[in-house]
């Protein structure tokens, strides 16, 4: 047979649509042509494929090899692609059966010896097998006489990515070594009576108890009102911003928010796993994310983009943190792109052939100096800044950004005299505990953390007293609360009732969470 189909995906932002290889043999000058909007990578696996071929035994069609990557209109990138274009060019020159590839799918790089190195994206790919199998499902249930469905493909996958890809339940995995070895199962399935090792399916590694975290929040001594603050930050899903002198405690308070939010469920942490290995970037399963980045980043790498777009940081922070340090050190233009994703929860990249949206639901934690020097109100009288210095300093912050910040915290240096005699502080243990239930009351309640409440959402699940309703018109007139600074301090409140364990919102509730606004 001198045609042959093989089944693979390529990763297009954070989704991976199903790419099918067709491979066919003519007569001619040797050749080799591969069509269907390949990138350079896939360009130059033509030589990979060709060296791993030969060294794996097996024989290279002198003959014309023309390769199709369908659909012609999707881009293809990345070294994936070399194992089921090797498998496709051994079934149509008949040194394989064709009709056991419609089982499989396969993603692979080769190297010159036929071996097979770990590529990126395994766990996306392993994601989108499942969830295209749940969507023909439930259309097949949908329909008055239900078509039959195709068994779910099995996935042959690197060695090295069997451990990522297997944590995606309802899909089989099978690990290589090399495309010998791919080749050896291929054959023993086709034909039952040629003794050959099979590919093992690879156990999933069991879910660990508990998420251990290198720092924890006891490390912090003193500063309950930050400490406070950090407290309903994590159980509302607040963004916060830290305001002192230098070495007050700012970054180290920052680091330790991971540490007190809820556990990831089993979903929310597939999908944090699925964007660090599109990204190739290392990932300890099932922790929070903290993205701290240096305020000479440019704003493509923080909300994403790229001619073939990537996820930024913004999105690698997806439910977890993002802390900016030293905050007016950034550039305006960088700063403002984080206006949009902090109210829609995702960025959505354009380009002239293509739109793709990535998840962005982070916390932001920044932290600033009160002034240039940064010691801007310290009673040892340091700061010799002019008012027309740390006003131009102040001013590097646009007013719409700060206005999407929930919290706003003060954190005064502590004297050496206090942090020696300063008593432990609780752990990140300690205070996890409130934390999750009052944000298992927020799912019960809502669906959602507080911090997520749309307008309507609000008038429906955070009903005020005529005290509270009078001491919100008296604070909206004294600190020029605008619509949505309103809508935060109610969010905040609702979460500071919510630690208290009190179904309704009081005054004292209300008071707190103007603090917050308040500079």
């Amino acid at each position: 047979m001198s045609f042959a189909q093989v089944y693979t995906r390529s990763v297009v932002g954070l989704h991976a649509p199903q790419v099918i290889i067709e491979v066919h043999l003519s007569q001619g000058l040797p050749a080799l042509t591969i069509v269907g909007l390949p990138a350079a990578a896939v360009r130059e696996s033509k030589d990979r494929v060709r060296s791993a071929i030969l060294n794996s035994g097996f024989q290279f069609p002198n003959r014309r090899l023309t390769i199709n990557l369908a659909p012609a209109d999707l881009p293809k990138d990345g070294a994936r692609l070399d194992l089921p274009i090797a498998i496709g060019i051994l079934a149509a020159s008949g040194q394989l059966e064709p009709e056991v590839l419609s089982g499989f799918e396969f993603i692979g790089e080769l190297a010159l010896n036929g071996e097979l190195r770990q590529v990126s994206g395994s766990l996306a790919v392993a994601r989108a097998m499942k969830a295209e199998s749940l969507v023909a499902k439930s259309a097949t249930a949908d329909e008055q006489e239900p078509r039959q469905l195709q068994q779910l493909r099995q996935l042959i996958v690197p060695i090295d990515n069997g451990a990522e890809a297997s944590r995606v339940e309802g899909v089989e995995i099978l690990g290589a070594q090399s495309l010998k070895a791919v080749c050896d199962h291929l054959q023993s399935l086709a034909d039952p009576s040629v003794i050959t090792e099979r590919l093992e399916i690879v156990t999933p590694s069991p879910a660990q108890q508990h998420i251990g975290y290198q720092v924890d929040l006891a490390d912090v001594k003193g500063q309950h009102h930050a400490r406070r603050a950090l407290e309903i930050a994590a159980a509302g899903g607040h963004s916060l911003l830290f305001t002192g002198p230098p070495g007050s405690g700012k970054t180290l308070m920052a680091s330790r928010l991971p540490t007190i939010l809820p556990d990831l469920s089993d979903e929310d942490a597939l999908e944090v796993a699925s964007t660090y290995s599109v990204a190739d970037s290392a990932y300890d399963y099932g922790t929070r994310p903290f993205r701290q980045v240096h305020h000479t980043i440019s704003a493509v790498a923080l909300v994403g983009g790229g001619s073939r777009p990537k996820p930024g940081e913004i999105t690698l922070a997806n439910k977890g943190v993002l802390f900016l340090d030293e905050l007016p050190e950034f550039d305006r233009t960088v700063l403002e792109v984080l206006r949009q994703p902090l109210e829609a929860k995702q960025i959505t990249i354009s380009r002239a052939n293509s739109q793709l949206t990535f998840p962005a639901n982070f916390q932001l934690v920044a932290a600033m100096n009160p002034c240039p020097c940064g010691y801007d109100g310290d009673g040892s009288g340091r700061c010799r800044c002019r008012p027309e210095q740390i006003k131009r300093y102040q001013d590097k912050l646009s007013g719409p950004l700060l206005d999407r910040i929930d919290l706003h915290i003060t954190v005064p240096a502590l004297p050496i005299a206090d942090l020696q005699n300063a008593q432990a502080g609780e752990t990140s243990a300690q205070v996890r505990i409130r934390v999750a239930a009052a944000h298992k009351q927020q799912l019960k309640r809502q669906k959602k953390v507080n911090n997520e409440l749309s307008p309507s959402e609000i008038d429906k699940y955070i009903q005020l007293g005529e005290g509270e309703q009078q001491l919100l018109q008296l604070a909206q007139q004294r600190l020029n609360l605008s619509a949505r600074g309103y809508h935060r301090v109610l969010r905040v409140a609702r979460t500071i009732a919510d630690l208290a364990d009190s179904t309704d919102i009081t005054s004292a509730h209300v008071s707190e969470a103007l603090s917050y606004r308040s500079k």
